[in-house]
């Protein structure tokens, strides 16, 4: 009994059954998790990984200084208050697919907020990015309804971290990336809208770009659920 030839036959214990049961659970929830989330592989930098690419760019992990919340939540008045410049309902400059490698349009705006831009799955995916992204693939991402927040790379590292904290509050669809190529202090844009901030003013610009964000987060000309999102907090959230 209990053998089969020689070898004997081990029988599973209970023991057993409970540390298998307990191993496919982690193995479940894992898996779940991973799909709920949209693939979070950029812990301090929320990388969504289902909603684009990384394009070789590095994430910025850097621990965000807390953003308290806002004291003005009009755009117009917290726009007013951080001497920003909102500029809303911009023409549409197309939405055509372009190959990497084609000839990139020459957008009317800076940074751009519409145009011709890049074929998926090669849109920038959500999350910090330490690198400056390339226009042509931030504007497919603004036409599914992403906020993406920039800033001079000159910014001194604290003004840079309170800026990161402001997005740490609000990560799920957008991005925060330094922007060399334009003539502001910060500036966020979405689909045919920009606010562009000339000068640091401390808390005042964190509630203008926050005030944009609530205010145009969601609104691209394409379904957000096309790339999906990070479960976390958001610009749209009441």
């Amino acid at each position: 009994m209990g053998q089969e030839g020689n070898r004997e036959v081990k029988q599973p214990t209970r023991a057993g059954y409970a540390i298998g049961a307990v191993f496919l659970l982690f193995i479940v929830g894992g898996a779940f998790f991973a799909l709920r989330s949209g693939g979070d592989d950029g812990g301090e930098a929320h990388i969504s990984t289902a909603s684009g690419s990384s394009n070789g760019l590095a994430p910025d992990t850097r621990k965000g200084t807390p953003y308290e919340g806002p004291l003005i939540t009009d755009l117009a008045r917290a726009a007013a208050a951080a001497k920003c410049v909102v500029r809303e309902g911009l023409p549409e400059e197309g939405h055509d697919h372009i190959n990497r490698g084609d000839p990139v349009p020459e957008y009317r705006t800076v940074p751009p907020t519409s145009g011709d831009h890049i074929v998926p799955p090669l849109q920038q995916a959500d999350g910090a990015w330490a690198d400056p992204v390339a226009p042509v693939d931030v504007i497919h991402s603004l036409e599914h309804g992403r906020v993406a927040i920039q800033y001079s790379p000159a910014l001194p590292e604290e003004d840079q971290l309170a800026l990161k904290g402001l997005f740490d509050s609000a990560y799920s669809a957008a991005l925060l990336f330094p922007n060399p190529e334009m003539p502001y202090a910060a500036a966020a844009t979405s689909w045919r809208n920009l606010i562009a901030c000339p000068r640091w003013q401390g808390r005042k610009t964190l509630d203008a770009i926050n005030a944009f964000g609530v205010a145009h987060w969601g609104q691209g000309r394409e379904p957000m659920a096309g790339f999906p999102a990070l479960s976390g907090p958001s610009f749209g959230d009441p």
